[in-house]
């Protein structure tokens, strides 16, 4: 499955993949239309046109996400939609206008920047419909607009209201990010305001200095304390906002962790007494559960729960809702040198710590303004007892807490936790192999049962239940908890659409002559899966056959590659697109994510993509997909995807010493030889094909029980020939 941060022509505003993106390309600011061309307005009646963005989400249930941008200006983006009559936008406009408050962004993330969030956080989806994981709206008082990137655009244009919403497809020619639409039409004297606690560090000083430069040093930057969605949501009747989840924690045992949690909090301590730091701030969900070996239930489809964790030199503090923690795991945890506290007081422990003058570590993208606010309220009240005269640069807030101070107590940083937790022990390789292994019999079946269904002439088979098959074939599977990510069944034309989901209203029907692409993968106790295959039912054209093949030999080049230690996924992104490109054509995503162990599907801080500024090194111990694809928009849908291992190379020299990578391939699920175009491939790419489809029945016939499955995985991994 494709992450976020592997959709292509849009570069983030940070490192890490945060709902507000922003793309190479801008457009003009306009208020007129003269002879064709858009002009700003004179700046005189600057009062007049103040301007409010307000970032909004929160901590709590009343956390949000949203930003607000007020301007009568436009982008010369043709039509623009405008909303009358949508309900949730005019209720959202009440309350700006109540606020003085002339446009609202509304991002997709959490407290914790989550990629799937609690149902309570799922702003976004809530006043757009937009059920894409990533995307950002902005809302002013006449239009409200939609961000997202090449991966949901065609969803996005079935799901929204085209009377109420304008997509804006983003990193497209002409299509202006949202900071740059927000930098075109803002002018001095226009206010933004931010909701702290979904913002990170870093966004929020890029945000900070964008009205700086607008208001000539100024400070224009103002913090909501409650999100204007969560005003809307919370007094709906028909569609009440849920609450915050209470899923219990469980405790990650060592036979599928590998290394304790004293171990880790030890390895974390010697990164901090080598940055010389006293504390570091853990908010990303999965770094959490990493370290605490504690696996939740608060997030659909990735095991974590809401939480955040503070270690110092002696001590570690998880602050989480207590309701969660159960006598085993508060064993675990008091064990392991772990005190709980409640989730909402880390702000007031941060502060705590800061006052008496420990030295703070945070990643600034990965950690929210809010709670780096706490830690500068605690520097200024300790410099407040002593004295000490030094005007805080603080960004207006209604809790006139600030972010822009600059203090050698603070350190903003990568977390030591990200690396560490890609690189995955030998425990936990051994549970990610028997995960696979399990899902191969699961998937060899699901695809028997398909075939059979079509054979057998099954007129209510869609997209929907199939869907629902694959969920119940894996939970037959031991240790199964849930679904990695919802499954993407898409049939012709629906697998165009990069991530869609079928419902049951909007799934196609599956026939004798469909080309059906499926991308699924399950949490198990011992392991994560994520697997893609596309199979033709009935007989593919020659034009199926030629894009299936290149994308075919892309992954194949892909997965055997050799390359010095320290390359980074960037420069591995090319052996997968070469084949397409030698036909003119590609695909608009990365080509591989990291993949957690019995954690988040989608990991950092490795990819495989095009994208130049991720410059971390694959690693040996280190999991990333490979799944290049091809997308005929409303026809079908090719994807290609196996989970890999990066390890050692044995190669028969090694260049000044440097050292070889290779891959270990973990995903062992046939690949269809129907749709290979076999004139177009090497003898080495045909057996490359009979050796994995060898290791797939070796691997995975003898755990299959059923010898209808049996017989069909033996024809799936049949050996092909040019001379067949």
């Amino acid at each position: 499955m494709l992450h976020r941060s592997l959709a292509l022509k849009a570069t983030t505003l940070t490192a890490t993949p945060l709902a507000l993106h922003i793309s190479p390309h801008r457009v003009p600011v306009v208020l007129e239309k003269n002879h064709g061309r858009f002009r700003k307005r004179s700046s005189a009646s600057a009062s007049s046109r103040r301007f409010v963005v307000s970032v909004a989400t929160a901590f709590s249930s009343s956390s949000s996400s949203s930003v607000v941008i007020e301007s009568e200006k436009q982008t010369p983006m043709g039509t623009m939609p405008t909303d009358t009559t949508n309900d949730k936008l005019a209720r959202l406009r009440v309350e700006m206008e109540k606020r003085d408050v002339s446009a609202v962004l509304i991002p997709s993330q959490d407290p914790h920047f989550s990629e799937y969030v609690s149902k309570c956080f799922e702003r976004r989806k809530y006043v757009s419909n937009f059920t894409g994981s990533a995307g950002t709206c902005v809302v002013t008082k006449t239009r409200a607009m939609l961000w997202t990137d090449g991966r949901y655009f065609l969803q996005a244009e079935q799901e929204l209201d085209t009377n109420a919403w304008q997509l804006m497809k983003q990193g497209e020619k002409d299509v202006p990010s949202v900071q740059k639409w927000l930098k075109e039409n803002m002018e001095r004297g226009d206010v933004l305001a931010v909701d702290a606690n979904v913002h990170s560090v870093s966004e929020a000083r890029q945000l900070e200095e964008l009205m700086r430069k607008k208001n000539m040093g100024e400070d224009k930057l103002v913090k909501l304390e409650k999100n204007l969605v969560d005003l809307v949501w919370e007094k709906e009747e028909a569609e009440k906002r849920p609450g915050m989840p209470k899923a219990m924690l469980r405790v990650h045992a060592m036979n599928y962790a590998g290394k304790s949690t004293k171990e880790k909090l030890t390895g974390v301590r010697k990164a901090m007494e080598k940055e010389k730091q006293d504390c570091l701030v853990v908010s990303a969900l999965d770094d959490v559960m990493w370290l605490m070996n504690v696996r939740g239930g608060d997030a659909e489809c990735n095991p974590v729960c809401l939480s955040h964790v503070l270690v110092t030199e002696k001590e570690a503090f998880l602050f989480v809702d207590r309701d969660k923690v159960n006598e085993e795991v508060a064993k675990h945890l008091k064990d392991s040198g772990v005190e709980v506290m409640p989730y909402e007081e880390v702000g007031e422990c941060l502060r705590g710590m800061a006052e008496r003058g420990l030295k703070i570590w945070i990643d600034e993208n990965k950690v929210s303004v809010n709670t780096y606010d706490e830690a500068m309220k605690g520097i200024k009240a300790a410099e407040d007892k002593n004295g000490v005269d030094r005007p805080a640069k603080m960004a207006k807030s209604d809790n006139n807490s600030g972010m822009s101070e600059s203090t050698n107590q603070i350190k903003l940083g990568v977390s030591p936790i990200p690396m560490a937790k890609a690189i995955k022990n030998e425990t936990e390789l051994e549970g990610m192999r028997e995960a696979h292994l399990m899902d191969g019999v699961a998937m060899s079946e699901l695809w028997w049962w398909l075939e059979k269904q079509v054979r057998e002439g099954n007129e209510d088979l869609n997209e929907f239940n199939v869907g629902e098959k694959v969920s119940s074939l894996r939970a037959e599977q031991a240790g199964y908890v849930e679904e990695s990510f919802p499954s993407i069944v898409g049939e012709g034309p629906h697998g165009a659409i990069v991530h869609y989901r079928a419902t049951e209203k909007s799934a196609r029907k599956i026939t004798k002559d469909s080309i059906i692409l499926l991308d699924s993968g399950g949490q198990f106790l011992c392991g994560t899966t994520d697997v893609t295959r596309t199979h033709h039912l009935g007989t593919p054209s020659a034009y199926e056959k030629m894009c299936y093949t290149r994308v075919l030999k892309g992954h194949i080049a892909l997965d055997t590659a050799t390359f010095p230690v320290g390359t980074p996924g960037m420069a591995l992104d090319t052996f997968a697109r070469q084949h397409l490109w030698s036909a003119g054509l590609d695909y608009r995503h990365g080509t591989g994510h990291g993949v957690g162990a019995a954690l988040n599907v989608h990991e950092g801080p490795q990819s495989i993509s095009p994208r130049w500024g991720n410059t971390t090194p694959i690693t040996d111990g280190m999991i990333v997909s490979n799944e290049p694809g091809y997308y005929e928009d409303g026809k079908f849908g090719i994807r290609i995807e196996n989970l890999l291992i990066c390890r050692k190379a044995k190669t028969e020299h090694n260049f000044q010493g440097k050292g070889y990578l290779s891959f270990e391939c973990l995903t062992y699920i046939p690949i269809q030889t129907k749709l290979m175009d076999l004139s177009i491939m090497s003898e080495d790419e045909i057996a490359w094909v009979n050796k994995y489809h060898e290791q797939v029945w070796e691997k995975i016939s003898p755990r299959v029980q059923k010898d209808e499955v049996k017989e069909w995985l033996r024809a799936a991994t049949a050996k092909i020939s040019t001379k067949q």
